[in-house]
C-alpha cells in the first residue's frame, strides 16, 4: 500500500528553465546555421503548443485516429508469480503500435503550423519512424525517416510499415550504423534546410526546447495512467516504472507523478552484455557528463571524452545518451536508474507473453525485467509498468534468439 511518504520535493514543474536548463542538464548546443531554426521552433512552441484550438484539435486527434485513452490492465498472472500488484499502462494499443504517435502527431501538427514543407525523423526500432510516417500522412506532409544500416536490417517490418505510408527511408551507413548515426544523419538535413523542414525529434533528447517538447506531448500517458490507477486500485502506485533509452516513454509516465513523494520512479535502461564500455547502452547507470545532439546531459564515453558505440539487443534503447530531465532526476534522487541485462529482458518478455498473453516490444521487456526484480525485493508493492509498445516488429529478433526451431 503506497503510504504517502511526507516529504518535501523541489517543484520539479518549474523545470527547465529559461535557458532549457534541468538543473545543471539540458540547454542548447547547434551549430550557428541552426540557431535560428531552433529560435523559431522554441517561438512556436510557446505559442501554439498552450493554444486552445492547438490542444482541441490535437485531442480529437488523439481520441479519435491514435485511439486514446490506452487501456490499464491488471496483470493478475504476473501479480501472482511475482507476489506484487501489477498494472500495465498499455501504449502497445495505440495506433502504430507504441508511445511515439502521441509526439510525432503533436509535432507534425506543430509543423503545419509553423509552414513547414516537410518533416524528417529519425528511427531506431522504427516506431518513432512508423510514428512519424503516419501522422505526416495523416496531415500531407512529405516525410523523409532517417535510420541505421544495423537497425534497417534488424527492424525490417517496420521500415516496410514507414515505406507504405509513403515516407522516404533513408538507410545510414556512417558512424555506428544505429540511432547515434541516424540522429546525426537527420540534424545534416535539417541543417541544410532549416527553413521548409521541421525535425520530428523521437526522443526526450536534443536541444532546448525539445526536451520539454516532448514530455509535454509524452505525458499524456502519466496523466491518464494516474486517473485510472486511482480509479482502478484506490490510491497511487507504490512505483512507476518504465524502459529508458533516450527517455520519451519513461518521461511521459515519469512527469505526472513527479510532485507524487510516495510514488518512486524507476527507470531501466539496456544493460545489454555487462558493465564493459560498448557492452550496454545504459548512460545513467555507467556514463559521465557531456554534449551529444546539441543537450548536455549523461553519456557513455572513453576518457578521452569520445562517444562510443553501444550495444543492446533493442534497437529502440540502443543510444549513447540520455535526456537531460532523466539525469536531473537521478542527480537529484527523485528517480533512481537501474539495467536490464539482454537475457533478463528477453526472459522477461517470454514470461509476460506466456502468462499474459501479450507480446511487448523488447524495449518494453527491460521495464518488465526491472520490475519483476523490484517485486522480489518488495512484496506487495503496487506497479505501474509503462508498457510502451508491442513486440510484433522484433518478430526476426525473436525468432533467432528465443524461438526454437520448430517452435
Amino acid at each position: 500500500m503506497n503510504t504517502q511518504v511526507k516529504q518535501t520535493l523541489p517543484d520539479f514543474r518549474s523545470y527547465p528553465d529559461a535557458r532549457g536548463r534541468f538543473g545543471p542538464f539540458g540547454g542548447r548546443y547547434v551549430p550557428e546555421t541552426l540557431v535560428a531554426a531552433v529560435d523559431r521552433l522554441e517561438a512556436g512552441v510557446r505559442r501554439f503548443l498552450p493554444d486552445p484550438q492547438f490542444q482541441a484539435e490535437l485531442a480529437h486527434e488523439l481520441n479519435t485516429w491514435v485511439g486514446r485513452p490506452t487501456p490499464l490492465t491488471r496483470a493478475d498472472a504476473l501479480s501472482r508469480r511475482w507476489g506484487a500488484q501489477v498494472w500495465l499502462k498499455r501504449e502497445d494499443l495505440a495506433h502504430t503500435g507504441a508511445h511515439k504517435i502521441n509526439n510525432a502527431l503533436g509535432q507534425a501538427l506543430l509543423a503545419k503550423r509553423l509552414g513547414a514543407k516537410r518533416v524528417i525523423a529519425e528511427t531506431g526500432a522504427g516506431q518513432h519512424g512508423v510514428a512519424s510516417a503516419a501522422a505526416a500522412a495523416r496531415l500531407g506532409l512529405p516525410c523523409v525517416v532517417y535510420m541505421g544500416e544495423v537497425d534497417v536490417e534488424r527492424q525490417a517490418p517496420n521500415v516496410g510499415r514507414m515505406r507504405l505510408m509513403g515516407a522516404e527511408v533513408v538507410s545510414v551507413t556512417g558512424g555506428d550504423r544505429t540511432l547515434r548515426a541516424a540522429i546525426d544523419e537527420a540534424m545534416r538535413d535539417w541543417v541544410a534546410d532549416p527553413q521548409g523542414t521541421f525535425y520530428i525529434l523521437g526522443s526526450a533528447v536534443g536541444p532546448h526546447p525539445y526536451p520539454y517538447l516532448v514530455r509535454e506531448l509524452q505525458s499524456v500517458i502519466g496523466r491518464e495512467a494516474r486517473e485510472q490507477f486511482m480509479k482502478g486500485a484506490g490510491g497511487l502506485p507504490d512505483v512507476a516504472v518504465a524502459c529508458v533509452g533516450g527517455g520519451s516513454n519513461a518521461i511521459g509516465l515519469f512527469y505526472p507523478f513527479v510532485q507524487d513523494a510516495g510514488v518512486k520512479l524507476l527507470g531501466i535502461e539496456a544493460g545489454g552484455r555487462g558493465p564493459g564500455l560498448g557492452e550496454n547502452a545504459a548512460s545513467l547507470t555507467f556514463g559521465r557528463p557531456g554534449v551529444l545532439h546539441g543537450t548536455y546531459s549523461m553519456l557513455l564515453q572513453d576518457r578521452f571524452g569520445q562517444v562510443q558505440e553501444t550495444h543492446s539487443v533493442s534497437a529502440g534503447l540502443d543510444y549513447s545518451g540520455v535526456g537531460p530531465e532523466h539525469a536531473f532526476y537521478q542527480s537529484t534522487g527523485r528517480a533512481v536508474y537501474e539495467s536490464a541485462l539482454d537475457e533478463e529482458a528477453l526472459d522477461a518478455l517470454m514470461e509476460c507473453a506466456r502468462y499474459e498473453g501479450i507480446l511487448g516490444a523488447i524495449e518494453t521487456a527491460h521495464a518488465l525485467a526491472g520490475a519483476r526484480r523490484y517485486a522480489q525485493a518488495h512484496p506487495g508493492a503496487r506497479m505501474l509498468i509503462g508498457f510502451s509498445g508491442r513486440g510484433d516488429k522484433d518478430m526476426p529478433i525473436l525468432q533467432r534468439t528465443v524461438l526454437k526451431e520448430g517452435e
